[in-house]
């Protein structure tokens, strides 16, 4: 099959004058390495495309695969994870991973979880904060959580997001919609046990490959799983397959939220425990990092005993299926 691979490659916009953090979604070169090498094995014809200027151009100029690969994350605005679905789209080329209904939805946690609860899928209390002068609106119990409504890769996220008062709450607010230029979810804190949930498939098709618990080591920069402790996650986060009773909940529960979001061929959903051991849904990831040894979906894999190339496949054979019953 000639599969097209659309990415956007950390190493370009890091030259072009962004931040290590402004970037911290996108790819490395050993990533985009991995992802070739292993559809390469699987007998597919690959073309690197790059990210979606690349893209347009490569259309323009007549280009077609039978599917493309994305792993684009785009860099400006919320919906920025629809921006390649949509062209794909718009020329009728099947892809792998969610619809552009689902990136434009998903990236924005204030509205998945208006629509999770609608299904009765357990959430934080919540309140999304435009302006930090809407702070006096908000009515949950301390301690809250503070981050910003639509980032990814633990952007914004930190040990400062757990706040106790009104003016750390303040501060918090004024701090995320200053430098991130969006709005902040507050929540009511959770405070047990924290679980990603990798998932394969779509609809009544999809299953859990297993639960995966973090874990903070005495060198993490706090309790909270943001952006530096998933940066350095090799020496300051440990990763546990798990299946007690509590994961197998956290994995019933993740499954239904994919279902329910309509989500495709592979992810991660994110939980953590309620102060009375119960898991709640806390984000989806509908296009999980694929980096073999330093992102969440690949090391659960691992551990479930799912080699690299074989997820890569899964996700491949996933979209394949719903391409030949007619849903690219």
């Amino acid at each position: 099959m000639r599969v097209g691979f659309t990415y956007d490659l950390r190493d370009d916009y890091l030259k072009a004058g962004y931040s290590l953090e402004e970037t911290a979604e996108f790819d490395s070169v050993n990533t985009i390495e991995s992802i070739e090498g292993a559809l390469v094995g699987l007998g597919h014809q690959v073309e690197r495309i790059g990210n979606i200027k690349a893209l347009a151009a490569r259309l323009t100029e007549g280009k077609r695969w039978d599917l493309v690969f994305n792993i684009s994350e785009g860099m400006h605005g919320i919906g920025r994870e629809a921006q390649v679905p949509a062209l794909l789209d718009a020329y009728a080329i099947p892809y792998t991973f969610s619809d552009t209904l689902v990136m434009a939805l998903t990236l924005h946690k204030g509205l998945t979880k208006h629509v999770v609860r609608a299904h009765g899928i357990p959430t934080a209390d919540f309140v999304v904060v435009e302006h930090p002068d809407e702070v006096e609106r908000v009515d949950l119990r301390y301690p809250l959580f503070v981050k910003p409504v639509a980032e990814g890769t633990g952007r914004g996220i930190g040990g400062k997001s757990r706040v106790s008062s009104r003016a750390d709450l303040i501060e918090g607010c004024r701090d995320i919609i200053t430098t991130y230029r969006q709005p902040a979810i507050v929540e009511t804190f959770l405070p047990g046990r924290e679980f990603t949930v990798g998932l394969i498939g779509d609809g009544a098709s999809t299953r859990a490959i297993g639960a995966l618990e973090v874990g903070f080591l005495g060198t993490a920069e706090s309790t909270i799983y943001g952006l530096v402790n998933k940066e350095e996650c090799e020496t300051r986060i440990t990763y546990t397959l798990v299946d007690d009773t509590t994961a197998r909940a956290a994995t019933a529960l993740a499954v239904r939220a994919w279902q329910v979001l309509n989500c495709r061929d592979a992810g991660r959903i994110d939980l953590r425990c309620d102060g009375d051991g119960n898991p709640v849904f806390i984000e989806v990831n509908p296009l999980a990092g694929l980096n073999p040894l330093h992102s969440d979906l690949p090391i659960l894999a691992t551990q479930a005993g799912i080699a690299y190339q074989a997820l890569i496949g899964m996700i491949v054979d996933a979209a394949s299926r719903r391409v030949v019953r007619g849903r690219a």
